[in-house]
């Protein structure tokens, strides 16, 4: 079935609405069923335009980026979903900082690529991340010890509520592990905008052991060099999107690493040891955080529950290259991908006592464990 197209005039803005569109396509897992209506977003006034529409037709709103952290549902959704299009980087200075502002629809990896051609620190560990602009602060995007949340300085909304927009400064985003305000509140605001901050005299940031490995012999890496070794390193884990990969229908990493206590992950480290999985406690990896919080690596207690990459079910499984990645094979449903999701989970659970927790934002269903 083809689209069909219908216009709205609001405010003076001329909106083409489109029904009935398909979202596998739009989304990275290639699930899921249509849109009621979508929207393209261009600016600032279309988008206002498509929520006064949406509010005469009583209709829920959901704003869509690149889908590469999306679930649909396979009945799809009934409501708006507006597709944010906008494009362009504008460059400044401001108080010592290199400022850029970056349009909600710009494809991420290419603002890293801009920041590291220009030299800049502050992006390079976010290299080949998919998706838009506009999902960077909702996520919080984080790689190899880095996280967005450290360069915003600001993200330029429009409040659903007042229908106005506003520049949230970063104490205002509320931003967290993988979440924000954004996350939290995902009826509240449309981003249309962030802004990005590059300190003059920044250096590289090699948190991430092995990152740091895998530059060992470069003595000053320069922002390119490291973009490229990142790149490198999720490449070989399938972890930049590549139609040719047979693991490149998913959303990265299926689940965030969990975060338990300091003496709940020491019993877990003594548990695997009991259980033969490893020598000492001392193997299990493990990431000290403040306030005595230890973050867990998700893809190592997935595959010593028993759930080795390459595992199936149908039409869906796990990645060949990372235990973290859950995968559309073709031919699958939405349903297939929730059945694989809580089976991992559960097993996780059932061996470790550690719940984990998705990562992607599902659209007409919700995550449950039965």
């Amino acid at each position: 079935m083809q689209p069909r197209r219908r216009q709205c005039y609001l405010r003076s803005v001329s909106l083409s609405i489109l029904s009935d569109v398909p979202l596998a396509p739009l989304t990275t897992f290639e699930l899921g069923g249509p849109a009621r209506f979508l929207a393209e977003i261009t600016d600032a006034g279309d988008a206002l335009a498509a929520l006064e529409w949406a509010k005469v037709k009583s209709l829920p709103v959901f704003i869509l980026g690149g889908g590469s952290n999306l679930v649909v549902a396979d009945n799809g959704f009934a409501g708006l979903v507006l597709r944010m299009k906008t494009r362009g980087l504008r460059w400044s200075e401001k108080d010592g900082e290199l400022h850029v502002e970056i349009a909600a629809g710009e494809t991420w990896d290419d603002v890293v690529r801009a920041a590291a051609e220009r030299g800049l620190w502050g992006l390079e560990c976010l290299s080949g991340i998919p998706g838009t602009a506009v999902a960077a602060p909702v996520q919080n995007i984080g790689a190899y010890g880095q996280e967005v949340a450290e360069s915003m300085r600001s993200v330029r909304v429009l409040d659903r509520e007042t229908l106005r927009t506003r520049e949230l400064a970063p104490d205002l985003c509320d931003f967290g592990y993988r979440t924000s305000l954004f996350k939290r509140q995902p009826d509240r605001f449309v981003i249309l905008s962030v802004t990005l901050g590059f300190l003059a005299h920044a250096k590289p940031s090699l948190r991430y052991a092995e990152l740091a490995a895998a530059l060992a012999d470069k003595a000053s890496p320069s922002p390119l060099t490291v973009r490229d070794t990142v790149l490198a390193l999720r490449r070989k884990k399938s972890m930049v999107w590549d139609e040719s990969d047979p693991n490149h229908r998913s959303a990265g990493s299926f689940f965030t690493n969990p975060i338990v206590s300091a003496e709940f992950a020491e019993q877990i480290a003594h548990r695997c040891v009991a259980a033969g999985l490893i020598a000492d406690p001392s193997g299990m990896p493990r990431f000290s955080l403040q306030g005595g919080q230890v973050k867990l690596a998700a893809g190592w207690l997935i595959e010593r529950a028993g759930i080795s990459k390459g595992f199936r079910m149908g039409s869906v499984g796990v990645s060949t290259r990372h235990a973290l990645s859950l995968v559309h094979h073709g031919g699958g449903t939405t349903a297939d991908l929730v059945r694989l999701a809580r089976h991992v989970r559960s097993t996780v659970f059932d061996r470790f006592a550690v719940e984990l927790e998705p990562e992607p934002v599902f659209l007409g269903l919700e995550w449950r464990m039965d």
